[in-house]
C-alpha cells in the first residue's frame, strides 16, 4: 500500500447532476501516490498548513483510476454541514486538500462477485469497473440504486463495460420515476430479496456493499437472513 500524502489540489470541474449530488475533478501539482480501486480519500476544504493540525475534513471514495497520477475525482451528495459548505464555498479554481490514499476495501476474489451500492457510494467500485479488461470472464452482478434515473450517474460507463467484458452484469433501482425492464432498470430501493433471485451461486459469492449506513446494515442483516456467512458480506461505511 501506498503511505498516505497531504496534497493540496486545485478544482478544474464541477458537475452538478442535481438533487444536489456533485461531481469535483481535481488536478494535483505532483504526482499522486499510487493507490488501488475502492480506496479513499480526506478532503478538507479550510486551509492546511503542513507541520499544523489537519483541519476538519470528511472521507470520500475515490472515484477515477489510481493510475492517473495528476488528476482524481469524487462524487458527493450533500448531507450535513461538511458537505453543504462544499456545495457553498467549492467553486472551479479553489484550491482543497486531500490526504490520501487509505482503505483496504478492495475487490479480490475467486469466487462470483456481487455489488451492492446506494447512491454515490458506487464510487467505491467506479475505478475497479473501469479498469475491467475484455478477458476478465470472473461473474461480477452491480445492483445500483439511486433517487432517480438522473441520478444514476455512472450508469453510462457501467453500460459501456457491459459491452465489452463477458462476466459484467448489472441491475438499476430507482425510488422516483419510471422503471424501464428493457435497460433492466427497476422500481424501488435495493433490496435483498429483489437482487438474491439474481444472482447464480448466492452462498458462494463475495458480497461488496457501499451507500448510506442504514442501507449497509439492512442489507447486510439480510443477507445474513438469507444463510450468506459474514465472511462473504464486505462493507464501506463511507459516511
Amino acid at each position: 500500500m501506498a503511505v498516505p500524502r497531504k496534497i493540496q489540489c486545485t478544482v478544474d470541474k464541477i458537475v452538478d447532476h442535481g438533487g444536489h449530488v456533485y461531481t469535483l475533478e481535481l488536478s494535483s501539482p505532483v504526482s499522486l501516490p499510487i493507490g488501488k480501486p475502492g480506496q479513499f480519500l480526506h478532503l478538507a476544504i479550510d486551509p492546511y498548513n503542513p507541520g499544523s493540525f489537519w483541519p476538519e475534513s470528511r472521507v470520500f471514495s475515490i472515484a477515477s483510476s489510481p493510475t492517473q497520477r495528476e488528476h482524481l475525482s469524487i462524487t458527493y451528495s450533500v448531507v450535513g454541514s461538511f458537505t453543504t459548505k462544499m456545495e457553498q464555498r467549492i467553486q472551479i479554481g479553489t484550491k482543497i486538500w486531500a490526504k490520501l490514499p487509505y482503505g483496504d476495501f478492495i475487490i479480490q476474489s475467486a469466487c462470483d462477485i456481487v455489488l451492492i451500492a446506494g447512491g454515490t457510494g458506487i464510487t467505491a467500485f467506479t475505478a475497479f469497473l473501469d479498469g475491467l479488461t475484455p478477458g476478465h470472464e470472473q461473474p461480477i452482478s452491480l445492483f445500483y440504486g439511486a433517487r432517480s434515473r438522473d441520478l444514476l450517474i455512472f450508469k453510462p460507463m457501467v453500460e459501456q463495460k457491459i459491452k465489452e467484458v463477458q462476466g459484467l452484469m448489472a441491475w438499476y433501482f430507482i425510488e422516483e420515476g419510471e422503471p424501464n425492464a428493457k435497460e433492466r432498470v427497476l422500481s424501488g430501493r435495493l433490496s435483498v430479496q429483489s437482487i438474491i433471485p439474481k444472482i447464480l451461486h448466492p452462498l458462494e459469492t463475495d458480497y461488496y456493499l457501499s451507500g448510506p449506513p442504514a442501507m449497509l446494515k439492512k442489507i447486510s442483516l439480510d443477507l445474513k437472513s438469507q444463510a450468506i456467512i459474514p465472511e462473504h458480506i464486505k462493507t464501506d461505511a463511507w459516511e
